[in-house]
């Protein structure tokens, strides 16, 4: 075997001490010694424990109820007031967890010029009934009804008086809207006074809760309105459910359509 006199094949030395690799300077937590490096992430960790406890707090604060929120809300609470109080929701606004319907009754005047009550109509289910079913339900249908209720009941005191430039506007504009949903039945007369209300349901708990929600209805209803000529979307007499006349319908349309612009 052959040997060589300058060490390896490659010239070094094999029986030598390898040569160190040049290094360069450490950074960071790396620097530290051994008892600093520990410390250092023990404050990394209690940071990052810390941080990801606040964020759980807080999310739960401004999520709706539920079952951490029931059981620990104490707790949720003095972690969050008041260093974190926050004024707003995650959900704003919160998930709706009533069935608000709009109902209405009216008085008619029959040809024999009698005078009659109708019971009261849901006209929220009226609604609910044309988009159901539906792929691509219009926007009217969907909102037109419920917009402008929200937009009476902000205008108006709980008395029902005008609070303000608007309540007489949301007035007519509710008159029109219902009376464009009364004058597609044939309610056998004219209409001369219509009567609003409202019906707040409590949405049933689930099954897999012990949560009880009182679903029995809380009415509140508007005084009586005469309706004027302005409100009609047909002509008046005796037929004036069943024969619309066609351009006295676009106009009240017409004028439903300002108080959805109003509205908004």
């Amino acid at each position: 075997m052959d040997s060589y006199d300058d060490g390896g094949p490659d010239g070094s030395d094999p029986g030598g001490t390898p040569e160190r690799v040049a290094e360069g300077p450490r950074t960071g937590i790396a620097a530290l010694s051994m008892p600093y490096q520990v410390v250092a992430a023990v404050a990394l960790a209690v940071l990052g424990v810390f941080a990801c406890v606040h964020l759980a707090m807080v999310f739960l604060h401004v999520a709706p109820s539920n079952t951490l929120t029931k059981r620990h809300g104490e707790a949720v609470d003095d972690w969050v007031y008041p260093e974190f109080e926050q004024n707003w929701k995650l959900f704003a606004p919160n998930p709706l967890q009533q069935n608000i319907s709009v109902e209405v009754r009216a008085e008619i005047t029959g040809a024999d010029g009698g005078r009659t009550t109708t019971g009261w109509i849901d006209l929220s289910a009226q609604d609910a009934a044309r988009i159901r079913g539906s792929l691509l339900p219009s926007h009217t249908a969907q909102n037109e009804l419920r917009r402008a209720w929200d937009f009476y009941l902000n205008s108006h005191t709980d008395d029902h008086r005008p609070n303000g430039l608007r309540g007489e506007l949301s007035e007519q504009y509710m008159r029109r809207i219902v009376l464009l949903r009364l004058d597609e039945r044939a309610l056998g007369g004219t209409i001369e006074k219509i009567q609003l209300r409202s019906a707040t349901r409590g949405v049933p708990a689930p099954a897999w809760t012990n949560e009880k929600v009182d679903t029995a209805p809380v009415f509140r209803a508007a005084p009586w309105w005469r309706i004027t000529p302005a409100d009609r979307p047909a002509a008046t007499g005796a037929g004036a459910g069943a024969d619309a006349g066609s351009g006295n319908a676009t106009a009240a349309r017409s004028g439903a359509t300002k108080g959805t612009e109003a509205v908004r």
